[in-house]
């Protein structure tokens, strides 16, 4: 048995394709499942569902909705990347920019450079949506910023189970956009006022990650000890 903070730090995002003839066993998707419920949440409001997909005609039909890209996430995500392995280790945060599509890279990227770049939603054996309830919320939460450390309690939860059972973990943000989200909450039937936070994607990926530098800042970086600005843990 691997210790917890073991489990934490090879904790991955598996990004690329899973395994179509592995589907997720429903005892390791019950564990998953299991884990998300003993999340803690704000004033235990418990403020989410799971919608789990694995109808291979759903599935098919999600890889047909428009996924439109935003300059704003163009010029935001330029801004967190780094252009070489060194630069990353220096920065310590943020993404490679060979993971991306040039034009996703350069924020002169022109309408038509983008619209070449367009993929088809990223879909999985075995997908999970992960539902926000809005009305579930601790008291005196206006705007539920601990609602969101709710569902981030959650995902983490989840995360670390399908770790330790060699399933691979993908959270797919593109799922929450407008247009997007209205298509998969028609054909899941979510109702109102529920909202599509992410979906994440469960599998096996066919072969071994490729070797990919992690970079995290160190503990001297951002712990403070006894007031802002004391660095580290002071003796």
């Amino acid at each position: 048995m691997r210790g917890i903070l073991n489990v934490i730090q090879e904790r991955r995002s598996s990004r690329g394709p899973f395994d179509p003839r592995r589907p997720v066993a429903r005892r390791d998707l019950e564990q998953i499942l299991e884990a998300a419920r003993w999340a803690p949440t704000a004033h235990n409001m418990q403020n989410f569902e799971l919608v789990v997909v694995d109808d291979p005609a759903l599935l098919e039909s999600m890889t047909r909705l428009k996924n439109p890209l935003s300059m704003e996430f163009i010029r935001e995500n330029y801004a967190q990347l780094s252009f070489s392995e060194a630069e990353l280790e220096k920065r310590k945060v943020g993404l490679l920019a060979g993971r991306f599509p040039a034009a996703w890279t350069n924020p002169q990227a022109t309408t038509e450079e983008l619209a070449a770049t367009e993929r088809a939603l990223p879909t999985a054996p075995t997908m999970l949506f992960v539902v926000h309830d809005p009305t579930r919320r601790a008291p005196a939460s206006e705007g539920d910023f601990l609602g969101a450390i709710s569902l981030g309690c959650a995902t983490e939860n989840m995360w670390l189970m399908a770790e330790t059972l060699g399933i691979g973990f993908h959270v797919v943000s593109s799922y929450a956009g407008d247009a997007v989200q209205e298509g998969v909450r028609r054909l899941l039937g979510i109702p109102e006022p529920l909202r599509i936070v992410y979906a994440i994607r469960l599998g096996y990926p066919p072969a071994s990650p490729g070797a990919y530098p992690r970079v995290r800042r160190d503990l001297q970086d951002f712990a403070h000890h006894n007031g802002y600005g004391r660095h580290g843990l002071t003796p």
